[in-house]
C-alpha cells in the first residue's frame, strides 16, 4: 500500500488561478483540487470529500473572491494541510505588448523638441501609435535611465499633457540603470535596486505624470536578488514579468526564483510568491529573437504543448527598431504586428498587466 505524506499536487501554494482553470458558475470558479495521501485515506478538501482517481485525490471547489485558503483534512489520521491560492476573474484571455530597453526614442525627441509638435513624430512611437489605433493594443515600455550622452533628467516636460492624454494604452516603468553591463542586478541588494528605480519613477512622474505608471514591470535581464525584488516591490511593482526558463541553455530572466519554481511557472505562467507577495508573469514570445516566419509558430506551440498561455505577453526590446543599430532587424514593424494580429485571431483582447493581475 502507498503511503504517501498528505501533500497538495494542483493546485500550489501561491498558485494564481483563472478562467482556464475551471468553470464560472454562480460568481465563483470551480476548480478541481488534486491531493496526495495514503491510499486508505479519507479526504475533504473544504468539507468536500475527494475520490480516489489516478493514485491520487481528486474534489471540485469553489473559489469565491481574490484569496482563497484550500484546506485538506484526512479522518483517518487527522492529518490536515492548507494552502493559499489566487483567483483572478479578469486574467485570461487578455494581452499587451511589453518592450525593454528604451531609452533611445527619449533621446530622439529631446533632440528634436523644437521640431516635434507631439511626442509621435517620432518615428518609434509613431508606429506604436499606429499599432494601438489599428488593434486597441496596450503597449508598456520599461525604461533605462541613460545611455551615450542623455539621461532621462534631460528629457522635457513639455509633452506632459500628451503623456496623460495617451495614458490609456501607452504606460512607463523602470527598468535599469543603463544597458550595459548585462545582468546588472542579479547580486544587487536593496538599496541599489531602490536607487536606480527611484531615479526612473521621479523623472517619469516629473515629465510624463503618475497616470503613465502603475504596478508591472521588468527587470532588465529578469534578473534579481530577493533583495531587489523587494525593492520594486516597495516601489508598487507587485507584477514582475521574466522569461522563467529551466533545463534549456536560454537565459534564466527568472529573479531570485528556484529551478523547481520556474518549472511551475513555465508551464503555468502565472504564480504568486506569497512570502514576498509578488506576482510573476512569464512573457509568452521574445519577438526579436524569433525569425518572422516563426512568430506564429511559437504562439501555435504553447496550445499544442498544453500550456495555452492565460495572459499573453508579447515582449521585444527598442533597440532593434533602429537602422543606426548593428542588429537592425528591417522586418520590426512586421515581427510586431504578426504578433499582435496573432493574439487577436486567437481570442486575445487588449489590457494591462496591472489590471489583469487585480481584482480592482
Amino acid at each position: 500500500m502507498q503511503n504517501n505524506p498528505l501533500n497538495f499536487i494542483a493546485p500550489i501554494e501561491g498558485d494564481v488561478l483563472h478562467a482556464f482553470d475551471g468553470r464560472f458558475l454562480d460568481g465563483k470558479l470551480k476548480i478541481t483540487v488534486k491531493v496526495a495521501a495514503p491510499e486508505d485515506a479519507e479526504i475533504f478538501v473544504n468539507g468536500v470529500q475527494a475520490e480516489r482517481a489516478d493514485g491520487h485525490f481528486e474534489a471540485e471547489v469553489f473559489l469565491e473572491g481574490h484569496k482563497n485558503r484550500l484546506e485538506a483534512v484526512d479522518r483517518v489520521s487527522g492529518e490536515k494541510i492548507g494552502i493559499h491560492v489566487f483567483w483572478l476573474s479578469d486574467f485570461a484571455a487578455h494581452y499587451r505588448l511589453s518592450i525593454d530597453d528604451n531609452i533611445w526614442f527619449l533621446r530622439d525627441i529631446q533632440q528634436n523638441k523644437e521640431h516635434y509638435h507631439s511626442l509621435f513624430d517620432n518615428p518609434y512611437l509613431g508606429f506604436l501609435k499606429q499599432v494601438n489605433a489599428e488593434y486597441g493594443t496596450k503597449i508598456h515600455l520599461n525604461l533605462f535611465y541613460q545611455t551615450d550622452g542623455f539621461n532621462l533628467a534631460d528629457f522635457t516636460d513639455q509633452y506632459k499633457n500628451e503623456w496623460k492624454a495617451n495614458a490609456d494604452w501607452l504606460r512607463l516603468s523602470f527598468h535599469a540603470l543603463q544597458e550595459f553591463p548585462d545582468m546588472p542586478y542579479v547580486n544587487a541588494g536593496y538599496e541599489e535596486v531602490k536607487r536606480d528605480c527611484d531615479l526612473i519613477m521621479n523623472e517619469i512622474r516629473r515629465f510624463a505624470g503618475q497616470e503613465v505608471m502603475h504596478s508591472v514591470t521588468t527587470i532588465h535581464w529578469g534578473e534579481a536578488t530577493v533583495e531587489g525584488s523587494r525593492a520594486m516591490r516597495d516601489a508598487g511593482y507587485v507584477g514582475q514579468v521574466g522569461y522563467f526558463n529551466v533545463d534549456d541553455n536560454l537565459p534564466s530572466a527568472s529573479y531570485y526564483l528556484t529551478a523547481q519554481q520556474r518549472r511551475h511557472l513555465k508551464k503555468r505562467f502565472v504564480w504568486r510568491d506569497t512570502a514576498e507577495d509578488i506576482t510573476f508573469v512569464r512573457a509568452s514570445i521574445v519577438i526579436d529573437t524569433k525569425k518572422l516566419e516563426d512568430i506564429k509558430p511559437h504562439l501555435d506551440a504553447h496550445e499544442k504543448s498544453g500550456s495555452k498561455p492565460p495572459y499573453l505577453d508579447l515582449l521585444v526590446h527598442e533597440q532593434y527598431f533602429y537602422p543606426s543599430y548593428f542588429n537592425y532587424q528591417p522586418d520590426f514593424r512586421n515581427k510586431i504586428l504578426t504578433a499582435v494580429r496573432w493574439a487577436k485571431e486567437n481570442g486575445y483582447t487588449p489590457q494591462f498587466l496591472s489590471e489583469s493581475i487585480s481584482n480592482a
